[in-house]
């Protein structure tokens, strides 16, 4: 054995885990949304800086004005999904370093002070977050089904603020009937790995 997981906690975070295209109607707890958060939050991120935020939309009248931002093809998922989040990049992290990286709180003006490059930052990390919510979620024993098949700036304006860049929708909750596309290939190493 190469890997120390064990193997059923292998397939559920990735051989048997799938993006969910349907979805049960058993709702997604605040207790569940808790410990996805307080397991992924400890995913590493460049200076600790953890950009992402995440907005959950939980009232009807949310969700419907977040469906009508989402590819046509998207919506019906989003409309009923027993949870719905809205993952985004806060260009403004830099902030909080005095808190995250407390042994060079300095960093937040020594390598932050202009914004194009928080915003560059703030994508890279938010998005490897972004990856670990998915996997939290996975480990919950829930399925997610992330998709960048929206209108960013209408859910930008519609949710958040110019500070607050949109990245992915992510569907959450037990998967329904039908909730799977055939399994898709996969690159094989060799076409992947190259070592110099």
């Amino acid at each position: 054995m190469s890997l120390v997981l064990d193997p059923a906690a292998q397939d559920l975070l990735f051989r048997e885990a799938r993006t969910a295209n349907t979805f049960t109607d058993e709702p997604v707890t605040d207790e569940q949304v808790q410990a996805i958060y307080d397991l992924v939050k400890y995913g590493p991120t460049a200076f600790n800086q953890s950009p992402l935020r995440i907005t959950l939309v939980r009232s009807a009248e949310a969700r419907e004005r977040l469906v009508k931002h989402m590819a046509e093809g998207n919506q019906p998922k989003t409309a009923s999904a027993p949870l719905v989040a809205i993952l985004s990049a806060d260009n403004e992290f830099h902030e909080e370093l005095p808190q995250l990286f407390p042994h060079f709180p300095q960093a937040k003006d020594a390598f932050f002070s202009e914004r194009p490059v928080r915003e560059q930052a703030a994508l890279v990390n938010a998005t490897l977050q972004a990856g670990y919510f998915i996997m939290g979620v996975r480990a919950a024993g829930l399925a997610a089904g992330p998709m960048t098949g929206f209108d960013f700036d209408g859910v930008q304006k519609e949710f958040l603020d110019a500070d607050h860049t949109p990245l992915m929708i992510v569907n959450i909750g037990k998967p329904g009937d039908d909730a799977w596309f055939p399994r898709s290939p996969r690159l094989e190493l060799d076409q992947v790995i190259t070592t110099v």
